[in-house]
């Protein structure tokens, strides 16, 4: 109960501008420009979400059912419908999420990429920007699952020689990312 309190009051204090702090406007207009050129590549959408905490009524569901990263997990996916992501012409949009209070990321795929990627592949990706993110070297864990996604995207959606640059949906979804 203690710790689950703790957990509480760790994530009613931080907000918005804690994530803020975590991603500075200079580094969210270099990530957007990141996440722009990638999309330049292929015809994949890529979103990143970047929230403090986990808003309480989701942590008052932590309990022996519950884990907190299943939670975090729930809040991703739970991004990932909120901002459309699932919703891309091709099924192909991958969403980045960082939750800053627990230092925890998670990256869901729409079905047209998942059927690609196996499950352990997802989480090898999580694996190598984990160390980024528990040292608050935001933009080099967020660059490199931008880098790892790209190349899942390019792999499997790449866009045909010659073609514009821009896939026939066009933009379908923001480049900049979210700050919660």
């Amino acid at each position: 109960m203690i710790t689950q309190l703790k957990l509480l009051l760790k994530h009613l204090w931080l907000d918005a501008s804690d994530a803020a702090r975590a991603i500075p406007p200079d580094m969210l207009e270099r990530l957007a420009r990141r996440v722009a050129a990638s999309e330049r590549r292929h015809s994949g959408e890529i979103r990143i979400c970047v929230e403090a905490a986990l808003p309480a009524s989701t942590l008052w569901r932590l309990d022996g059912n519950h884990s907190l990263a299943a939670l975090t997990r729930e809040r991703a996916v739970a991004m990932f419908g909120k901002l459309g992501v699932w919703d891309t012409e091709h099924n192909n949009g991958i969403l980045i999420y960082l939750l800053v209070a627990e230092h925890a990321i998670e990256i869901v795929a729409d079905r047209g990429v998942a059927r690609h990627v196996s499950a352990a592949q997802w989480q090898a990706m999580v694996a190598h920007m984990a160390s980024a993110f528990k040292e608050q070297r935001y933009e080099d864990g967020l660059t490199q699952a931008l880098e790892e996604c790209s190349a899942v995207l390019m792999q499997h959606f790449a866009l045909q020689p010659g073609a514009s640059g821009v896939h026939d949906a066009g933009n379908e979804l923001p480049d900049a990312p979210l700050i919660q």
